[in-house]
């Protein structure tokens, strides 16, 4: 299948597919007139990285892992479990340092320089 087939397919422009084989995520064969030609289970692979994208993988996160979870089943469930569990940790140290931030600008926004952490705004 030719690229234009799988970004129709696949719901993926043709420019992010291209990016996705820069990346080495993607390997397309090439006819002889230098066309991609794609194998039906490259729509399987590009739902997959499109997945861990919503998922807050990035792409070279992706690209680590890509050849483990492709190549065996059995693997797959215990690594993705493992990343599963090592992004949410990743997410709640996040989230703990988003609150500090916001605990931080809550305080200094009641101060007269809040820049400087000068006091109290008084009422004008």
């Amino acid at each position: 299948m030719r690229i234009g087939e799988v970004a129709t397919r696949s719901g993926v422009s043709v420019d992010a597919l291209r990016f996705y084989e820069e990346k080495g995520l993607i390997k397309p064969q090439r006819a002889a007139n230098g066309y991609r030609l794609y194998p039906e289970q490259t729509l399987q692979l590009v739902g997959y990285i499109k997945l861990a994208q919503q998922l807050g993988f990035s792409l070279a996160e992706i690209g680590e892992n890509l050849p483990l979870l492709w190549n065996s089943e059995e693997v797959s469930k215990h690594l993705l479990a493992q990343l599963f569990t090592e992004k949410i940790a990743l997410l709640d140290e996040r989230i703990g340092q988003m609150q500090a931030l916001k605990n931080l600008l809550a305080e200094r926004a009641t101060q007269v320089c809040p820049l400087l952490g000068d006091g109290p705004i008084s009422p004008a």
